[in-house]
């Protein structure tokens, strides 16, 4: 780590709280622990943070709900706790714009390299945009809080959540190629395998939401042998 990131956790349980926080501690993390939904929002008004991990199965509002609220307010990175099995609420939970999730029972070791992984891939970004709401390009909008795309007529393009993790490293990089290998760690971290082609797959999704399906891709274009490369400019607004 290069300075010592803010971590606040939010779960009910009171074990895991304080293994957590001391764990984190003990690595080089600011870890701060709550128990509910209230307490979170009274965390994140009192100060600032790096990253939350959210607990799915809260007391009052759950973990969904606070995410959604969350995202609506700010891109800070989200890890989600959550039970072993519950497929569909991990999935819910990406798409409400969660980085990344970690079932129950995990390693605090796990949860470490989940969070690096996720503070490495947001300290990619250029300063000017680490905090900027709106990013636009060619005539497009992404509104980065409520990870939502809207095009110069004003159409909003839904974007999956792997979708969006693709355009806002391409857009963090304009004019620059990256390879599928950089591309993969900027998206996926420690899930990109050694001959993992879902790069491929997912920027021929993006394509098709950025109305960028010519026989030559003029926005993303592919740059043969390298990787690919956004060529348009980002102008950011807070």
């Amino acid at each position: 780590m290069e300075r010592s990131e803010r971590i606040l956790i939010v779960d009910d349980d009171a074990e895991i709280r304080t293994l957590l926080r001391d764990y984190l501690g003990r690595n080089g993390l600011r870890a701060e622990a709550v128990a509910d939904g209230r307490a979170m929002r009274e965390a994140l008004g009192a100060g600032r943070y790096d990253l939350v991990i959210l607990d799915l199965m809260l007391p009052g509002e759950d973990g969904l709900t606070l995410c959604r609220d969350l995202r609506a307010r700010s891109n800070m990175p989200v890890i989600m706790l959550t039970a072993r099995g519950e497929e569909t609420d991990r999935i819910v939970g990406l798409e409400m714009g969660a980085d990344d999730y970690v079932p129950k029972p995990f390693s605090p070791r796990e949860l470490l390299a989940r969070i690096k992984a996720v503070l490495r891939r947001t300290r990619t970004l250029p300063e000017a945009l680490r905090d900027a709401r709106l990013l636009r390009f060619a005539g497009w909008t992404l509104d980065v809080a409520a990870r939502q795309l809207t095009a110069a007529d004003g159409i909003v393009v839904p974007l999956s959540n792997g979708e969006y993790r693709l355009l806002r490293v391409l857009l963090a990089h304009p004019h620059r190629v990256l390879s599928r290998d950089q591309l993969l760690d900027l998206t996926r971290g420690r899930e990109a395998g050694p001959f993992d082609r879902a790069i491929d797959v997912q920027v021929g999704r993006l394509r098709k939401r950025l109305r960028d399906t010519g026989q030559e891709p003029a926005l993303i274009k592919t740059v043969r042998g390298e990787g690919y490369v956004l060529a348009a400019s980002v102008e950011a607004e807070p």
